[in-house]
C-alpha cells in the first residue's frame, strides 16, 4: 500500500492555518473506489473508509475529527464544532483553533477560506448547484470581518474543457448575473462547457473576496490523481479540509 498524498493549498495565509485537498493515490480502498478515498456515502466497505480516514490524520496531523456534512447542494452554513453528526449543510466556518472543516468532493468545486489574521477558517462545496445557490456569498458572509480581509484556494475541481452543460445551467448563472456568460463556452453538440472556476471567482469578487488563488487542477483529466463522478460514475471522494493550529 502507498502512502497517501495531500495536495497543500498555496496561498499567503498565517503560518498556523494547514489546509488543502486529499489526493487519489495510497489508501485502503479497491475496486472503483481505488485509492485513498475519504467518502462514507458512496458504497465503499466502511472499513476501508475508515482505515483511509485514521491515514488522513496522521497524514495531516488532524487535532480532531473533521467535522463531515452531509452535502446537499444548497447555501446553508454551520459553524464547526457541529452540534449535530453531518448536519445537512455545504459549508462550515470555525473560529476556535483545532476545529477541521471539511467538505467531500469528485468534480464539485471545494472553496477553503481564511481570514487574514488567521482567526476563522471555512470550508465549502461548490459545484454548479451551489454556486448559483449562493453557497460563497452565505460562505462570506458567515465571518466577522469583512470580505476584504478574506483570502480563498480553490480545491481540485473539473476544468471547463470537460464539464458540458444544458442551456438551463447557463440560463440560470446568466439570469442572475450578465457577466456569468463569459463563464461558458459552446461546443460543437449545441451545448456549453461550463467553467466552473471563473464562476466562483466572479462571485467571489462580487461579495468583495479579493486575494483568490489555486484553480488550475482538473479532476476529470488527471485520472491518476483525483476522482471524478463525470469521468467514473461510481467512485470514491477526495477530502479538502482546513484548521488553525493553537
Amino acid at each position: 500500500m502507498s502512502k497517501p498524498a495531500f495536495l497543500a493549498a498555496d496561498w499567503p495565509v498565517a503560518d498556523n492555518i494547514i489546509a488543502g485537498t486529499t489526493q487519489r493515490p495510497g489508501g485502503a480502498s479497491t475496486g472503483v473506489y481505488a485509492g485513498f478515498n475519504i467518502g462514507a456515502h458512496v458504497g465503499d466497505d466502511p472499513q476501508s473508509v475508515a482505515d483511509n480516514r485514521r491515514q488522513l490524520r496522521n497524514l495531516v496531523d488532524l487535532p480532531n475529527e473533521p467535522n463531515w456534512l452531509q452535502q446537499v447542494h444548497g447555501s446553508v452554513v454551520v459553524t464547526a464544532p457541529c452540534t449535530a453528526a453531518e448536519p445537512a449543510a455545504d459549508a462550515c466556518i470555525a473560529t476556535s483553533p483545532g476545529t477541521v472543516c471539511a467538505v467531500l468532493t469528485a468534480d464539485c468545486l471545494p472553496v477553503l477560506f481564511a481570514s487574514a489574521d488567521g482567526q476563522a477558517v471555512a470550508a465549502a462545496h461548490a459545484g454548479w448547484r451551489g454556486l448559483s445557490a449562493g453557497i460563497l456569498e452565505a460562505t462570506v458572509e458567515a465571518f466577522e470581518c469583512s470580505p476584504h480581509e478574506l483570502i480563498a484556494w480553490l480545491g481540485p475541481a473539473i476544468s471547463q474543457s470537460a464539464f458540458e452543460v444544458g442551456d438551463e445551467v447557463r440560463e440560470q448563472f446568466v439570469a442572475q448575473d450578465a457577466g456569468a456568460a463569459a463563464a461558458f463556452a459552446a461546443n460543437v453538440a449545441g451545448r456549453w462547457q461550463a467553467d466552473l472556476y471563473s464562476l466562483a471567482r466572479l462571485r467571489l469578487k462580487h461579495c468583495g473576496v479579493t486575494r483568490i488563488f489555486g484553480g488550475d487542477c482538473c479532476t476529470f483529466a488527471q485520472s491518476d490523481e483525483y476522482f471524478s463522478y463525470r469521468r467514473d460514475g461510481q467512485c470514491g471522494r477526495m477530502a479538502s479540509l482546513i484548521f488553525r493550529r493553537e
